[in-house]
């Protein structure tokens, strides 16, 4: 069966972070530390505005959830609800990139096309409000996908907040 899509709804909250929770334990192995990804744990998570603003993704097959991601016209490049940092100022369509925002893919859809659908999705919607430039944070383990999709890298940080220090990827793409 194809994949479905749809926005995501308050409603859709806790079988999101089940997903968000078994996405970065089990695909950053092989790229991050045990410590290293429970701090990713600390960094990453939910951002229910991105719900509120009706700018969330949740890929289905057959009403089971393959993964979720979204875009965003705010100023917050990355993390959860409970993240230090985060900025809710919208952007200028004319000046600042689009966010790419959450993407997760359920490990049991891996290496179907799930974060490639959600990038199409993000492109679309955030070319359709005037948007030429996307970026994102991304992760070792996405920063794959992301380059096969067309994003440059433009910025290695580490993110620490969580404890152990987290390697991430900025990237660009323009649209």
């Amino acid at each position: 069966m194809p994949f479905t899509h749809r926005i995501a709804t308050p409603k859709d909250i806790p079988a999101l972070t089940a997903i968000m929770n078994s996405s970065i334990a089990e695909l950053q192995k092989g790229f991050l530390t045990k410590d290293q990804i429970t701090s990713s744990k600390t960094v990453m998570g939910i951002d229910t505005q991105l719900i509120e603003d009706g700018t969330y993704f949740v890929v289905e097959e057959d009403h089971e959830i393959a993964g979720c991601g979204g875009w965003s016209r705010r100023a917050t490049l990355y993390g959860g609800d409970h993240t230090p940092g985060r900025e809710p100022t919208l952007l200028d369509p004319a000046r600042d990139p689009a966010r790419v925002r959450a993407m997760y893919t359920n490990p049991a859809f891996t290496r179907r096309g799930v974060g490639r659908l959600i990038l199409d999705l993000c492109e679309q919607a955030a070319a359709a409000e005037g948007f030429t430039t996307l970026e994102l944070m991304g992760t070792l383990s996405g920063e794959p996908l992301y380059s096969a999709y067309g994003f440059e890298p433009v910025e290695r940080i580490t993110d620490d907040r969580g404890g152990a220090p987290v390697p991430l990827v900025r990237m660009r793409k323009s649209i």
